[in-house]
């Protein structure tokens, strides 16, 4: 006999608040939905199904400050796209019809636009309704954003009918980043714009705060509706699609024990929402000069989003939907236990102890690649030593003549030009030199940053820094800054050497990807200056910019010659097999250099630091979590690069130039894997030798008060220093004691 399944200890920071229209609204989407004719099919809902499941009530909870009229338009969406679930799995998933699901969906879009065909069924009749009720409050922009939300809530719906296809469960990381898009929170979050009076502007949509808060928030819903609707849709349904089934099947675990992981990842998000809004707004408030009335649109934002996740709460625990079957009742009001505030993502996150002793033992990574060597390798690796050399990147900080973050013999030992060799074995000589040179200039400034800025906590200092850089990357290659530090003449020589044959959009793509990473070396300083190991998704997601991952594809994606539609680049099996890729090498790279980065640096950001923190377990447990993690990403990539890429290539009958783009970028991927873990074993960045030979810099704090900023106690050990001179006014400075560890 099933055993019962009994609901978590929720993380409940807000209390929900009811919309006093709710009466109005459950009365107007009722007439509306029959209207539209979605009360036609007993099968799929009824009068007596709908008002049970009430979706006036939830509107109503997570929307309690708006006007009837809105209230009433939000119910109405809400009802739609719970119908459109309904009726997508008794029309498609029981029948498992794909084409047909990919030609119904395929006509939805068409109702997103000025002039629409002729309604069919109660969805598309819903969706012409509302959409011209809704668009014109709205400005361009967000209707752009919409219309993007929307789509990937009906057409990802087929990522939900592949999984029950062939009977499989997504790893954790696939999971979480499909479902944020079939389970339309981000489509909540930009109906919370609408009924809130908030919209974003649009200069800060896509920042980072703003972007961490929607998909904080989006998991967040998702974990919880997963929680609530685990025993109907996995017991009674057979979904695929939800997380508790993800970790039973991931962790090898009871369902008991994958109820407590899904509900510490939707505390751990709640959290991240929390530190997001505390910590990263103001932030991005001084730093893009946002105006009062901006600053207003973005916190009523993120109050809409905190009013979403209490009344959603409260709704599941009061609908049909989810508690008609046995499922307990969730508590209404705010519950905030000491569990809650020390455990997943809370106090927990902010206790780790560094330069702790961090031994474990590394397994053996799954790679069914082989790797080829470029026949230019050592010339490749003289020309960077000199290269190196020449740029400045064994000199130390400008006024601190001790503090050189590099010298030539580990940078010989670092054999950067093996990794570019397997990266790229058909490259010519001076391709294979460029290749080199910047996997140097992104190590260096990936050693650079903690270096010179973390250890004094000068996030303005790196600010600034990131601004001069940005600054040396033209799109019309007049060079207009002059470079002061080997970092900054680094880029500046590699700019124009890359950027140069690239065309205009290229270009652009190019330096995206190159200020996304160093952006992402902020982030990883301002995580350091609080102590707080991050939450598992931010980390996961913000590794492949870190890592430089997206920088180094984009030049594949970017070879001359290659014929791949942008389109073609934004499908579901292009960016599923891109991001595979990306956390298998991200991931492989924290277990190689866990021990330097904890042990020896004492770093925050390893994957199994983050992983351990999480589950609360030892080291070498999350050692195992990050070696499976790898494997399922890798076992991901091989299944869509045989079977899901051939047939989406075949479904939109591509050329044959298309197809030998696509196959050339696939054995890129394939070569980047293999060559990466190939260098990770033959280096010597990360031996203990290598490791025990460098001291270890640890900080202690300096005098404080007026006339203490410039203040350098105590001797600079070598190869160890203080912030750059760049003529920033820094906090008190942190002074150095040198010692093995």
């Amino acid at each position: 006999m099933m055993s019962s399944y009994r609901l978590p200890d929720f993380y409940l920071p807000y209390p929900p608040r009811l919309n006093p229209h709710v009466e109005t609204a459950r009365t107007h989407t009722r007439g509306w939905a029959e209207r539209m004719g979605m009360l036609d099919d007993p099968d799929i809902w009824t009068v007596e199904s709908l008002d049970a499941m009430d979706y006036g009530l939830m509107c109503a909870y997570t929307h309690p400050d708006c006007s009837a009229p809105e209230l009433d338009l939000v119910t109405d969406w809400y009802v739609w796209v719970f119908y459109f679930d309904d009726h997508f799995l008794e029309t498609f998933k029981r029948s498992r019809d794909l084409d047909g699901a990919q030609e119904y969906l395929d006509r939805l879009d068409a109702f997103m636009a000025d002039d629409p065909p002729e309604p069919v069924n109660p969805v598309e009749r819903g969706l012409a309704d509302l959409w011209f009720r809704t668009v014109p409050a709205m400005s361009a922009a967000w209707r752009r954003r919409f219309v993007r939300v929307t789509r990937d809530l009906l057409q990802e719906s087929m990522w939900e009918l592949f999984h029950i296809e062939r009977d499989a469960v997504s790893n954790p990381i696939e999971y979480i980043e499909e479902r944020r898009k079939v389970g339309g929170a981000p489509w909540s979050a930009a109906l919370v714009e609408h009924a809130a009076g908030a919209e974003l502007p649009a200069r800060l949509a896509g920042s980072r705060p703003i972007r961490v808060l929607t998909e904080s928030f989006a998991d967040s819903v998702h974990l919880r509706n997963d929680l609530f609707s685990y025993e109907r849709e996995v017991r009674e349904e057979g979904e695929l699609s939800n997380c508790v089934l993800v970790c039973e099947r991931f962790f090898g675990c009871d369902t008991a024990r994958a109820v407590e992981i899904t509900n510490d990842l939707l505390t751990s998000r709640l959290h991240q929402f929390e530190h997001t809004a505390l910590t990263e707004l103001p932030a991005l408030f001084a730093d893009e000069a946002v105006s009062p009335p901006e600053q207003g649109l973005v916190l009523r934002y993120a109050k809409g989003l905190q009013d979403w996740q209490a009344g959603g709460h409260a709704w599941h625990s009061a609908s049909s939907r989810y508690t008609k079957n046995g499922g307990q009742a969730g508590a209404f009001g705010m519950n905030v236990s000491r569990a809650h505030l020390t455990g997943a993502g809370g106090l927990r996150n902010h206790t780790h102890r560094p330069f702790a002793e961090a031994g474990v033992r590394l397994p053996e990574p799954y790679m069914p690649f082989e790797v080829r060597d470029n026949p230019h390798l050592d010339a490749a690796r003289a020309a960077d030593l000199e290269w190196c050399a020449a740029m400045g990147f064994f000199d130390g900080v400008p006024g601190i003549p001790a503090t050189a973050v590099w010298d030539e013999r580990r940078l010989a030992g670092f054999d950067l030009a093996l990794c570019a060799s397997g990266i790229t074995p058909d490259a010519t000589a001076d391709e294979l030199v460029l290749a080199t040179n910047w996997l140097a200039w992104g190590t260096y400034g990936d050693d650079y940053y903690p270096r010179v800025f973390g250890a004094a906590r000068d996030l303005v200092g790196a600010k600034l820094l990131n601004r001069r850089l940005k600054e040396l990357m033209p799109l019309d290659l007049v060079p207009r800054l002059s470079p002061s530090t080997g970092l900054e003449r680094g880029l500046a020589d590699l700019w124009p050497r890359t950027a140069g044959p690239l065309p205009a959009d290229s270009r652009e793509i190019f330096r995206t990807s190159v200020e996304e990473m160093i952006d992402s070396w902020v982030w990883e300083l301002a995580n350091q200056a609080q102590n707080r190991v991050p939450d598992p998704v931010d980390y996961l997601e913000m590794r492949r910019a870190t890592f430089g991952s997206r920088m180094t594809m984009s030049l594949a994606r970017l070879t001359p010659g290659r014929v791949v539609p942008e389109e073609i680049h934004l499908t579901r099996e292009f960016l599923g097999m891109t991001d595979a890729a990306q956390d298998y090498a991200c991931l492989l790279n924290d277990l190689f250099s866990y021990r330097k980065e904890i042990q020896y640096e004492g770093e925050l950001h390893n994957a199994v630091l983050v992983m351990s923190t999480f589950l609360d377990c030892p080291p070498q447990e999350g050692v195992t979590v990050v070696d499976g993690l790898m494997t399922s990403r890798m076992r991901q990539f091989e299944h869509i690069t045989t079977i899901d890429l051939p047939a989406l290539l075949d479904r939109i009958d591509a050329g044959e130039a298309v197809r030998e783009s696509v196959a050339a970028y696939v054995t890129d991927l394939r070569n980047w894997m293999a060559a990466i873990l190939r260098w990770h074993q033959r280096c010597r960045r990360y031996l203990d030798e290598e490791l025990r030979a460098t001291p270890v810099a640890r900080w202690t704090q300096g005098p404080t008060g007026l006339g203490t900023a410039t203040a350098r106690i105590g001797s600079l050990a070598p190869a160890y220093g203080a912030p750059a001179g760049d003529g920033v006014a820094h906090p008190p400075v942190l002074h150095l004691t040198a010692g093995a560890s």
